[in-house]
């Protein structure tokens, strides 16, 4: 399947994609601004940058989209066209992560990763059920949690949307 865009167009549209201030990130920062939480953005002094930093708690929090970071959800669809590109690009996005959070987590900070798919899309939560993950987990002693939507939007498996990682 060919490209309905021209190259050009194309260029023009992932030229627009930003990396801060995302929609998703924004949703982020006001749930936890209206809960009382203060944060810095983006510190460059911590590995990878983190979107929001608690650093009263301890805490780095990355807000990942699902495409770029290769999340297993329904968001996640690999494009068809220039494929081996966009595999290696992906790989490459997903162990820069996985570095990432090691260096942090040997540096004592403990990782919160919240999932685009948790934000928008067929299984999004709720605003408050985010918005209390994100709290219990700031305020808590947690080392690394990930907030995704649930895989199923309905039936009688539905997932919680959270999830403690393993220690590596």
């Amino acid at each position: 399947m060919t490209d309905v865009l021209t190259p050009a167009q194309r260029r023009l549209n992932m030229q627009r994609i930003r990396g801060r201030d995302t929609a998703p990130e924004m949703t982020l920062r006001r749930l936890l601004h209206a809960g009382g939480f203060r944060y810095r953005l983006h510190d460059k002094k911590l590995p990878g940058r983190p979107d929001l930093v608690f650093s009263r708690f301890g805490v780095a929090m990355f807000v990942h989209g699902c495409f770029w970071h290769g999340h297993g959800c329904p968001n996640f669809k690999l494009p068809v066209t220039r494929r081996e590109f966009w595999e290696m690009k992906i790989a490459g996005n997903k162990a820069r992560d996985k570095r990432t959070c090691s260096a942090l987590l040997d540096a004592g900070w403990r990782i919160l990763t919240v999932w685009e798919c948790s934000l928008k899309g067929p299984g999004r939560l709720t605003a408050e059920s985010i918005a209390r993950q994100c709290e219990r987990f700031i305020s808590g002693r947690q080392q690394e949690l990930e907030i995704s939507g649930n895989r199923m939007a309905s039936g009688p498996e539905k997932q919680t949307g959270a999830r403690q990682k393993e220690p590596t």
